[in-house]
């Protein structure tokens, strides 16, 4: 892929913001980071419109909770058109992590994670989308 230059003028202030932004991620020069910037936009732009992405959501929740894990396994199996696999982790004697592969059609998928997320007494969840071309 040939790559093309260009000038970018930024107010002090965003340039301030951009090289912190760098610095924290550590990308190697601002264009690395301008370039994550708007792929990473350009994939949320996708999801809103409903175009087929993968992704993870990440779950962490009580072991000693076990309907938090069943009520998981009903969802993912009323949704299964949209989940291709499933990993469970032990982070501790007292916590689980649950990491779900899916991929379909992003408002799906954020249907989806909505409901697990919502799952009373889980401590995290969260949806991570990419695009998948």
């Amino acid at each position: 892929m040939s790559v093309s230059r260009f000038g970018v003028s930024l107010e002090e202030e965003l340039l301030t913001a951009l090289d912190q932004y760098v610095t924290e991620n550590n990308f190697s020069n601002r264009s690395q980071a301008i370039r994550y910037l708007i792929e990473k936009n350009l994939v949320e732009q996708k999801w809103k419109c409903g175009n087929l992405v993968a992704g993870a959501i990440l779950l962490v929740y009580s072991s000693e909770k076990p309907d938090i894990r069943i009520h998981s396994f009903e969802l993912q199996v009323a949704y299964r058109d949209v989940v291709i696999g499933v990993q469970q982790f032990n982070l501790s004697e007292q916590n689980c992590m649950e990491i779900i592969a899916v991929k379909g059609a992003s408002r799906r998928l954020t249907e989806l994670s909505d409901k697990l997320i919502s799952i009373k007494g889980l401590q995290h969840g969260k949806l991570i989308m990419s695009k998948t071309e």
